[in-house]
């Protein structure tokens, strides 16, 4: 468990379900992390689309979102929406992952996300990160799933906007979607912000936090 105090944040894992995820629920706080600390590792995983259209979205995307950041991204080719069924597989990539990384930071799916692929990859964190500080990213959706989040990063107009932009440029195979368009992203992270007193935010979920306040 990362301790708040404890030191700056060196290392970051983000991963996400589907090409798309990591961006849509954590890209300001990406963006916000590596232009603070310009040459951050950052270690991410996506479980599909891998090979074909959406891994090149993904690899430009994550690289605009990541500025500045040793960028090492994975994407697997596991099929959309049936993570169940490849939970194996999926253990044996957040293992690897594990092996060559010991993060400050994971960014990642809520456990109470109601897309199966999400929620799977979210309980199948801490099998393999199990003493550290796992950030659980949303998504909105039709599915209602938001939820009271326990934790903010605050971003400012210009992140927001950016994140935004980043978006609709990255992703043109998301943009026929009818929840994929600006006022959505920018409404929820409003919405946030109004939360934790400021303009916009990204808000998470937190299963355990260790604090450090005296060291």
């Amino acid at each position: 468990m990362i301790r708040l105090g404890a030191g700056p944040l060196d290392r970051i894992v983000a991963v996400g379900a589907h090409c798309d995820d990591i961006a849509i629920g954590a890209g300001g706080t990406l963006l916000t992390l590596c232009l603070a600390r310009p040459g951050v590792r950052v270690d991410a995983l996506v479980l599909s689309g891998g090979g074909g259209e959406r891994e090149q979205e993904e690899r430009a995307a994550l690289a605009a979102f990541c500025p500045g950041a040793d960028l090492r991204l994975t994407v697997l080719k596991l099929p959309d929406g049936r993570l169940p069924a490849h939970w194996e597989e999926a253990k044996a990539a957040v293992e690897e992952l594990r092996e060559r990384t010991d993060p400050d930071l994971i960014l990642a799916p809520r456990t109470e996300d109601a897309h199966q692929d999400h929620r799977g990859l979210a309980r199948l964190l801490p099998t393999a990160f199990r003493d550290h500080l796992v950030l659980g990213y949303e998504i909105v959706k039709w599915d209602g799933d938001l939820g009271r989040p326990a934790a903010y990063q605050p971003l400012s107009t210009e992140t927001a906007e950016r994140k935004v932009r980043l978006l609709q440029e990255h992703y043109p195979s998301q943009r026929h979607r009818p929840w994929y368009d600006r006022e959505a992203f920018l409404g929820l992270a409003r919405i946030r912000g109004i939360e934790c007193h400021e303009r916009y935010a990204e808000a998470f979920d937190v299963n355990k936090l260790t604090l450090h306040l005296g060291g």
